[in-house]
């Protein structure tokens, strides 16, 4: 491995590249620091913009193209039934990283006792509080490296 430790913006934070696992034109698939489930991941635009109305046209057709895929290998690869999907889109919607991504979390029958509680998770009161501990870099390079031969096929398209 280089001494040199590659980073990209996420909002304002500088994740490693290493973390993330698919790469489109115009996004990327990054594993979580905080998942709320197996197989919790994020697709994220690569220019940093705040909220989905920011994004290009261009942006949107990749992010929603780039959520399809991965979706689709997620679901398949962590044993799940379906899928959430989620914008949390603005503070008021429970965003806490000021740049537009896209959750994606297989789910399973009876994974949450209310389905709907899922949302409830989402939000960033639970999902970044103190408690809440983060996974180290060496765990989240570790899912990274597992994930990334499942979209050798789609990278950069």
């Amino acid at each position: 491995m280089s001494s040199t430790l590659q980073t990209i913006r996420f909002g304002p934070h500088r994740i490693l590249t290493s973390q993330i696992f698919f790469t489109s034109k115009l996004s990327y698939g990054l594993v979580n620091l905080k998942p709320i489930a197996r197989g919790h991941v994020l697709v994220v635009p690569k220019r940093l913009v705040p909220r989905f109305a920011d994004l290009t046209p261009d942006e949107v057709s990749d992010l929603f193209l780039s959520t399809q895929t991965i979706g689709r290998v997620i679901e398949k690869h962590f044993l799940g039934e379906a899928l959430t999907m989620a914008i949390q889109d603005g503070p008021a919607a429970g965003q806490t990283v000021p740049h537009c991504h896209v959750h994606i979390i297989p789910r399973r029958f009876r994974d949450w006792a209310n389905n709907d509680d899922i949302y409830a998770e989402l939000d960033h009161t639970k999902v970044d509080n103190e408690a809440r501990t983060p996974r180290s870099e060496e765990d989240m390079a570790a899912e990274a490296d597992q994930l990334r031969p499942l979209f050798d096929q789609y990278q950069d398209c």
